[in-house]
């Protein structure tokens, strides 16, 4: 399966002018972070699977070839309106191939997440070191140490990591898991992997975001028993086996998208509706860019937000869901950077998430970083100037610095924010933007 739409090639370039505020209506479309997860879960149960509100990203096409390559068939039906990608149809065999492609797995960390799955139903799984963006060391040890302790067997054969199941027939059991850290992907693999094993299986320190939450809801709409998502405690009681949903699946909103669209208005100025934003999946962001003198307000269907006036330097710590997320920072660190004052970020969670920083000081901004940390010293205006997208959500956020920008700013690279975006530039233009597309 492959998202042409979406996908760009290596040669891509947005090209952002300074123009007037944006205003209108946008919706953030189905999570990312959670539709991934939704299609390694159809490797579970037999049958076809119906997944609505999947964006049309890059990502997506590949976790579909890699499901491909497992025996999945993925397609799109045809959407049903402007705002409707289309529903993802899978239809997963009787039985399944249990190696995941190098040369696919390596384009997409969260690839690691057929590991569970494969492990659940085949009791057998072969993966390669998984890829995605370069922002740090992100080991999948805490993967690896929960199946451990539901009895598979790894090894490492020729750079990939072999999974087997002991026993005949071969079947994980339940245990009780504590996270080192409470990983978001590492929650829902081990999530996905305890729906089939024999007995209960605990997670204890368990991510929290609304996407683990939404998986688990797709797993109990396929039989599976599970209470707590959501919480640091989550309880599994292993069934025999799933069964695929009679009724589609809708993907949760995307808060991070969401999150895009805020900042959009923060730098540009006017009012944006994000008409699918769900307030309580992003309580700490909105928190924090309400007192940096953003206008956020809940709708019957989402959020409004407004900005009129300079905004003001604030201090900011990534911390696990519900804390100010990591995806956010690179949105934040950009709106400091033409607030009035001095802000301090710290990142908690991943080394390397600054590499972005050297892109905004050549538009003029003022940031100093030290390990963990970086001082913002707002200036009064961004200049636009030639820079490169390092992974997804630092490329969006050079885009909306594009916004706050004198002149043209030109964005390389941006293939890379196609694998979390689905037609940025396109909505963006119907607020008002000037961003365009540029090989």
């Amino acid at each position: 399966m492959t998202e042409q739409s979406t996908s760009l090639h290596t040669g891509a370039r947005f090209v952002i002018r300074r123009s007037g505020p944006l205003e209108g209506t946008v919706r953030a479309g189905g999570a990312k972070n959670s539709a991934l997860k939704l299609m390694a879960a159809c490797l579970l149960a037999e049958g076809r699977h119906v997944l609505s509100g999947v964006p049309r990203i890059a990502d997506v096409g590949i976790m579909g070839e890699v499901l491909g390559a497992l025996g999945v068939r993925c397609r799109r039906r045809a959407p049903s309106g402007p705002d409707d990608p289309g529903d993802l149809v899978l239809d997963t065999p009787g039985t399944l191939a249990t190696a995941a492609p190098y040369e696919l797995s390596e384009r997409l960390r969260a690839s690691v997440v057929v590991l569970g799955p494969l492990l659940a139903r085949a009791g057998e799984a072969s993966i390669p070191l998984p890829g995605g963006d370069d922002f740090g060391s992100r080991p999948i040890d805490i993967h690896l140490n929960g199946l451990g302790c539901m009895g598979v067997e790894f090894a490492t054969v020729h750079g990939n990591v072999e999974g087997r199941v002991p026993g005949s027939p071969a079947r994980l059991v339940g245990s009780r898991l504590v996270l080192e850290y409470p990983s978001h992907t590492a929650t829902d693999n081990l999530l996905m992997a305890a729906v089939l094993a024999k007995g209960t299986t605990v997670i204890e320190n368990a991510a929290r975001e609304p996407e683990v939450a939404d998986l688990a809801a797709f797993l109990g709409e396929m039989g599976a028993r599970i209470t707590g998502a959501g919480t640091s405690h989550v309880v599994v009681e292993g069934v025999d086996e799933l069964h695929p949903s009679p009724s589609a699946h809708r993907v949760v909103p995307d808060r991070v998208v969401a999150a895009t669209f805020l900042a959009a208005a923060a730098l540009a100025g006017g009012e944006v509706v994000i008409e699918d934003a769900r307030p309580e999946h992003m309580d700490m962001l909105l928190r924090k860019m309400a007192s940096m003198g953003l206008d956020v307000a809940p709708t019957p269907d989402g959020l409004r937000a407004a900005s009129s006036k300079r905004l003001h330097s604030v201090d900011v710590a990534t911390l696990p869901y519900p804390g100010v997320a990591t995806d956010y920072k690179p949105f934040l660190v950009t709106m400091l950077s033409v607030a009035d004052g001095v802000g301090i970020v710290s990142e908690n969670l991943f080394m390397g998430r600054f590499r972005y920083v050297d892109e905004l000081r050549r538009m003029g901004a003022d940031i100093r970083t030290e390990g963990h940390h970086a001082v913002v010293r707002g200036v009064h205006r961004l200049q636009g100037a030639p820079v490169r997208a390092p992974d997804i959500r630092a490329g969006a956020a050079l885009v909306l610095a594009g916004l706050a920008a004198e002149g043209e700013t030109v964005v390389a690279d941006a293939h890379h924010v196609s694998r979390g975006y689905e037609d940025l530039d396109g909505k963006l233009r119907a607020l008002g933007a000037d961003v365009s597309m540029s090989s």
